[in-house]
């Protein structure tokens, strides 16, 4: 699978990639990864990408032509390729998102800068638009790196031990329940008993019912979904 970001500032993304399962993974060509700067395609002789807001309004917005002319050159090499923008105004990016793009054969970010980009480019290119949360960031970069992070490691191959995505968070309406390793005892507190007696049918029921117990603590949101989810059934 190919990722590409169109940004004003590769650096900021590059060394996120050099290092840990995402390397792996980009040397075993798991995934790819390439960056496409929009200044490459500016007309103007200064490299500017950016221009007042028609109307006024404070702060600068990317100009739509090197937004435009960028994804252009990506899709008449790859028709298919999925161009997502991260702006607040987006949908929020779930793992049932994530999940579903690591289906995608090239998945394109495009990131905004200053007070965004113009909105034709938005409304005739982005085939999605997702948020990360209800915040502001400086760039897209930051946002769009998350997404396909959580897109990667959904790609066949990816993770050493794939069977570890089906029992992490959001895979069901549950948190993931809490984990434990070595020592039994630490900082007087101790591994569940349960844990280690060896009866995998009572640990699994026993994180069942811990994982019930995070999800109604940390995110009652989701453990009213998960409630009525159980009397649904």
């Amino acid at each position: 699978m190919k990722f590409t970001f169109v940004t004003l500032f590769p650096n900021i993304i590059e060394g996120y990639f050099s290092d840990s399962i995402l390397s792996r993974a980009i040397e075993s060509r798991e995934i790819e990864v390439d960056y496409l700067n929009p200044r490459v395609y500016t007309t103007n002789k200064h490299q500017k990408v950016d221009q007042p807001m028609v109307g006024g309004g404070a702060g600068m917005l990317m100009m739509p032509q090197p937004l435009f002319d960028s994804v252009e050159a990506i899709k008449n090499s790859s028709p298919d390729a999925h161009i997502i923008v991260a702006t607040p105004v987006g949908k929020p990016f779930k793992q049932c998102d994530a999940k579903r793009l690591a289906e995608q054969d090239h998945v394109v970010f495009v990131s905004g800068r200053y007070e965004g980009m113009d909105e034709r480019f938005i409304e005739q290119c982005a085939d999605e638009l997702f948020s990360i949360g209800d915040f502001i960031l400086t760039g897209g970069e930051l946002a769009s790196m998350v997404m396909c992070d959580a897109i990667a490691r959904n790609v066949e191959g990816v993770l050493g031990n794939s069977d570890s995505l089906s029992i992490e968070s959001f895979e069901s309406s549950a948190l993931e329940a809490p984990s434990f390793c070595k020592p039994k005892i630490y900082n007087k507190s101790e591994v569940p008993s349960e844990f280690l007696k060896g009866n995998h049918a009572k640990i699994s029921d026993l994180k069942n019912a811990m994982a019930k117990c995070k999800t109604q603590y940390f995110r009652p949101d989701m453990y009213k979904e998960l409630k009525l989810s159980e009397r649904n059934q």
